[in-house]
């Protein structure tokens, strides 16, 4: 079977006068156009090509690589706005509708959105919804607190941000605990740090527990050797000095600066610390 919305590897079959036609073990074919042809081929190789509907709705292969892939979230930016919908740009010749019915609020033509790609059953297109919400699901989890997971940060709320969980569930990542810059549509890595007794997850976007201590201790050191082995911070500057400096808590790094305190690396004084050796 040749799926729309993702990769396919198929056999070359033959070349024709618009292009190459591929086909899958199944006994369905497909066109890859002229101009997406590969300069040196041989018939009853394999080539992995994206396949989605073309103009014409039509099914049809390409080599390009679209932004997102069908069952995924992305952010995307609107290009067109019509009577049928919103066109978002996603990397391939023609757009990926979002229907009026799929937008939480009238889509405007420049603005970024994060949408999710799916197969309509009705029309068998692909197109995107930005009701994000009714694509995930909290009620049977497939993580585990402690977990590395992948991140899609969908929306800022009140208590920091709502982050999408491996394509699948919904998780916070609570505002006093992010310590670098994150904003609406960044893929990142987290870590689950708590399952609440009714699914909702809160999110870590740093190591947890005593990991901590190395990541924040090599990033100090790293910035010390860029601003030639001088940082004017201590274990008494303010909070927010040490977030905008460092991306991280005050706590994380008078952490990490007692490890390199131990390690002999720094030197503490009263105007920052000093890289020993520079």
């Amino acid at each position: 079977m040749i799926a729309l919305g993702t990769y396919n590897t198929l056999e070359i079959l033959r070349h024709t006068s618009v292009g190459l036609f591929l086909g899958d073990d199944e006994g369905n074919d497909i066109l890859l156009p002229n101009k997406y042809v590969p300069e040196h081929y041989e018939i009853g190789e394999p080539l992995t090509v994206f396949c989605y509907l073309d103009h014409s709705e039509r099914p049809v292969a390409t080599n390009l690589e679209p932004e997102i892939l069908i069952n995924e979230f992305q952010l995307l930016k609107v290009v067109e706005v019509n009577e049928f919908g919103a066109f978002m740009a996603w990397g391939l010749e023609k757009h990926l509708l979002v229907p009026f019915r799929e937008q939480r609020s009238k889509m405007q033509e420049g603005n970024w959105y994060v949408v999710y790609c799916y197969l309509d059953e009705q029309s068998n297109r692909l197109v995107a919804s930005n009701k994000i919400d009714k694509f995930l699901s909290n009620e049977t989890l497939s993580v585990k607190e402690g977990e590395v997971v992948d991140l899609v940060i969908s929306r800022k709320t009140d208590l920091g941000y709502e982050a999408i969980i491996n394509n699948r569930h919904k998780g916070l990542v609570y505002a006093n605990e992010i310590f670098k810059h994150i904003a609406i549509g960044d893929n990142t890595k987290g870590v689950i740090k708590k399952i609440r007794p009714d699914n909702k997850i809160d999110i870590s976007l740093q190591p947890l527990g005593e990991k901590i201590l190395e990541p924040a201790a090599h990033k100090i050191y790293e910035q010390l050797m860029a601003h030639g082995g001088f940082l004017g911070l201590h274990d008494k500057s303010d909070p927010e000095l040490i977030k905008d400096e460092l991306q991280m808590s005050k706590k994380a790094f008078k952490k990490g600066i007692g490890t390199l305190y131990k390690a002999r690396k720094i030197e503490i004084k009263e105007d920052g610390i000093y890289a020993i050796g520079t």
